[in-house]
């Protein structure tokens, strides 16, 4: 992310990342944490080189900041979106056509925020301190599956791992890092994860 940015949401005091709050760690590691049986309590928003690049994409990191964010009112949730949504800040791809931002903002605040927005599973979460690059992240993370069956998350893990790194997602590359067959890979990608690697690999 860059300095701009971050200044920008330190500066409104916006909570963008949260880990597990009721969710216990199987296992806490000097780097991070796993969850055996996965969590959907981790939110991670703006972290990756990936912009948004949908509208619905949008929406949802919206969601997201309104449901972590419960010291902003309505006005000031306004002018946090219109930031975000604004292409020139460097959030997302494309441009937000006028008013549409608003009628965004109204749905998204007439949400139940005791249910949380909807979440990608995840095993393995990485300490914000953690100093490990992107193939000492995915050794580990293909160390812990080991002997167990490979799962979306952690297929997914290792997207935002890759794309995090700057790099293209491929399926020989996750094959590569999660120490696996191509063919694994494929087997074990829904439909839901095959378009979100396409979804990273365009905004990226």
């Amino acid at each position: 992310m860059s300095q701009r940015r971050i200044e920008y949401l330190h500066k409104h005091r916006i909570i963008y990342h949260r880990n597990p709050i009721t969710d216990k760690p199987t296992v806490v590691y000097d780097w991070g944490y796993y969850y055996e049986n996965g969590t959907f309590e981790c939110y991670s928003l703006f972290r990756s080189k990936a912009l948004i690049n949908t509208y619905k994409s949008l929406k949802w990191h919206l969601y997201v900041l309104w449901y972590l964010n419960h010291h902003l009112d309505q006005d000031s949730f306004l002018q946090i979106a219109k930031f975000i949504s604004d292409k020139s800040n460097g959030f997302v791809t494309f441009e937000m056509p006028y008013g549409l931002i608003n009628s965004i903002v109204y749905e998204v605040s007439m949400k139940d925020l005791d249910a949380p927005p909807p979440n990608k599973l995840r095993k393995v979460i990485f300490k914000d301190n953690c100093t490990l690059n992107v193939n000492e992240k995915l050794s580990i993370v293909g160390q812990i599956i080991g002997k167990k069956r490979l799962s979306e998350s952690e297929i997914y893990d290792a997207m935002l791992y890759t794309i995090d790194a700057g790099e293209k997602i491929t399926i020989a590359k996750l094959a590569e890092r999660l120490g696996c067959s191509t063919r694994t890979i494929h087997r074990n990608m829904g439909i839901d994860l095959k378009k979100e690697k396409e979804l990273l690999n365009r905004a990226l």
